[in-house]
């Protein structure tokens, strides 16, 4: 999600990228969770074995509830 868009919505099996403390993983029912990726990829697997990829100079990324949310500026990398 960017201020002006919603860049993908829908089910997903993981979301992964990599923070400043490594690697990591979002999967159903992972526990709460939010962090700050900068010029990571962020990578979702959708529901249907897709692979959509995401670059950002900074993302906030959220999971809460079962629902991932990431924040970030419009601006690629």
């Amino acid at each position: 999600m960017t201020p002006k868009q919603t860049l993908f919505e829908g089910k997903a099996k993981a979301l992964s990228s990599k923070n400043s403390e490594g690697k990591f993983d979002i999967l159903a029912f992972h526990a709460n969770f939010i962090t700050i990726v900068e010029k990571e990829p962020i990578v979702v697997l959708t529901d249907k074995n897709e692979k959509v990829e995401f670059k950002f100079a900074t993302a906030i990324i959220s999971n809460n509830s079962n629902t991932v949310l990431v924040f970030a500026e419009p601006t690629t990398v």
